[in-house]
C-alpha cells in the first residue's frame, strides 16, 4: 500500500510562517544543556520567545495563549521546529503532558489559571509520578494527601522528577483514602515547588547535571482547588496523561526524522570505514522514522474526526523509544572511539552531541512506562490475552 500526504493550501500556507518565523528566531549558537541551571534558563528563555510569536502550544484554543490549530497542523509545526534544529522545549511536561489533561479534565478556572501562564512560558512544570517504592507501578504509590478543611496536607517522597530542580510546579498523584490500595483511592494534584513543606533535591546524573529531582513533601498544605478532577478519581486521570506521554504529544516524529536525517550525514561522513550491518541500520533508522511519522498523521487524523488513543498508545512508546536507541547505537558504531569523547574534548570535532543523545535513549524504555509494562498493556488490552 502507498501512503501519500497532500497539504491543503491553508497548510501550506501554515508551514511556510512557521519557517520563516523559525529561520529569523531560532538561535544561532546551541542552548547549554537542559539539565543545568545556565541551560535551563536559556530555554526558559526560548519558550517565552516562542510565546511571544503565538507558538508556545499552537493547537490550544487562542484564550489560553494558543492558535486553535488542528493535530495536523502541530505535525506541521513540529516538522519546521526540528527542521530549523530549534532547543527542545524545556516546559514539555506542561504544554505536552499536564495541558491536555487539563483541557479534558480541568475546570474552566483551573484552565484560566494555569494554561495562559503554561504556553507563555511563565511557570514550568515537573512530574511527579515515581516514588522510591513504586518505580514505575503508579498503583503502589505511598505518598498521601489528607484532607483538612480546604486543604490536603501532603506526606511523602517523589523521585526521577524530569526538570524538577528547577520547575515551579509538580503535577503528581497522591493517596487521599487511606483505606485505599492499587489504584484506587488516589487524587492528581498540582503542587508549587516553592512552597512550605515542599523540599526538592537534584539527583546528579552521568555528566553530573542535576535536572532530575526527588521531592519531598513534609506536611506541606494545598488548596483542595489544586486537584484535577474528583476525589478518587486520579488513576484514570493519570492514564489519559500517560495516554499523551506515550501517544502523539510528548515525542512527535519529527524529533525522530531529524536524528534520522543527522545520522545519515554521519554515515556520508563516515561511510569509508561503516561496514554493511551499520549501513543496515541507518537505512532502517530513516524508514522507520517516516513509518512513524506516517502512523501519526493517520492517528491525528482520526482523532480529528472524533477518534480516542486507547491502549495502542504503548505501541506507540515502545517503537519511538526502541528507535531511538536503535539510531545512537548506529551513531556510536560509526564513530568508533571518538564516540565516546565529549563535545568539548580537543579531538571531538564532528563528534556532536551523538554521547549525550546515546546516554539519554536509554531512559527511552523506561520512562512514561517501562517497555516491559508496556507490552503486558498490549498484550492484555490490545491483543486480548490472559493475564
Amino acid at each position: 500500500m502507498t501512503v501519500q500526504l497532500h497539504y491543503t493550501p491553508a497548510q501550506q500556507a501554515f508551514r511556510a510562517e512557521v519557517r520563516a518565523w523559525m529561520e529569523a528566531n531560532v538561535p544561532r549558537e546551541k542552548l547549554d544543556t537542559l539539565e543545568g541551571a545556565a541551560g535551563f534558563a536559556q530555554h526558559v528563555a526560548w519558550e517565552r520567545q516562542l510565546a511571544g510569536g503565538r507558538w508556545g502550544m499552537v493547537t490550544w484554543p487562542e484564550e489560553y495563549g494558543g492558535r486553535g490549530c488542528t493535530l495536523v497542523e502541530w505535525l506541521i509545526f513540529e516538522e519546521e521546529y526540528y527542521r530549523a534544529g530549534a532547543p527542545l522545549r524545556a516546559n514539555q511536561n506542561g504544554i505536552f503532558l499536564l495541558g491536555p489533561t487539563l483541557m479534558e479534565f480541568g475546570t474552566p478556572e483551573q484552565k484560566a489559571r494555569y494554561l495562559p501562564p503554561m504556553a507563555a512560558g511563565e511557570e514550568m512544570w515537573a512530574q511527579a509520578w515515581s516514588e522510591p517504592q513504586a518505580g514505575s507501578d503508579m498503583a503502589a504509590i505511598r505518598a498521601t494527601a489528607t484532607r483538612e478543611g480546604d486543604d490536603y496536607v501532603l506526606r511523602g517522597h517523589k523521585i526521577w522528577s524530569s526538570r524538577g530542580t528547577y520547575a515551579d510546579w509538580a503535577f503528581g498523584i497522591f493517596r487521599t483514602d487511606p483505606a485505599s490500595d492499587k489504584h484506587k483511592g488516589l487524587s492528581f494534584i498540582l503542587v508549587p515547588l516553592r512552597h512550605p513543606g515542599v523540599r526538592v533535591r537534584g539527583i546528579p546524573q552521568l555528566h553530573g547535571q542535576t535536572g532530575f529531582a526527588e521531592i519531598f513533601f513534609e506536611e506541606a498544605r494545598v488548596p483542595v482547588a489544586n486537584r484535577l478532577g474528583g476525589e478518587g478519581q486520579g488513576w484514570n486521570i493519570a492514564m489519559a496523561t500517560a495516554g499523551f506521554e506515550r501517544g502523539l504529544m510528548l515525542r512527535s516524529p519529527a524529533r525522530f526524522q531529524a536524528t534520522a536525517r543527522r545520522l545519515g550525514e554521519l554515515y556520508r561522513q563516515n561511510a569509508d570505514r561503516a561496514d554493511g550491518t551499520v549501513r543496515a541500520a541507518v537505512a532502517k533508522a530513516w524508514l522507520q522514522a517516516e513509518a512513524y511519522a506516517l502512523n501519526t498523521y493517520a492517528t491525528a487524523t482520526r482523532l480529528m474526526a472524533g477518534g480516542h488513543i486507547g491502549a495502542e498508545a504503548s505501541l506507540n512508546k515502545i517503537f519511538w523509544s526502541e528507535l531511538d536507541l536503535a539510531m545512537h547505537a548506529a551513531a556510536m558504531s560509526l564513530l568508533g572511539a571518538r564516540a565516546e569523547l565529549l563535545p568539548h574534548a580537543p579531538a571531538a570535532a564532528g563528534v556532536g552531541d551523538w554521547l549525550e543523545g546515546w546516554i539519554f535513549a536509554q531512559s527511552g524504555p523506561i520512562y512514561a512506562g517501562t517497555n516491559e509494562i508496556q507490552r503486558n498493556i498490549i498484550a492484555e488490552r490490545v491483543l486480548g490475552m490472559p493475564r
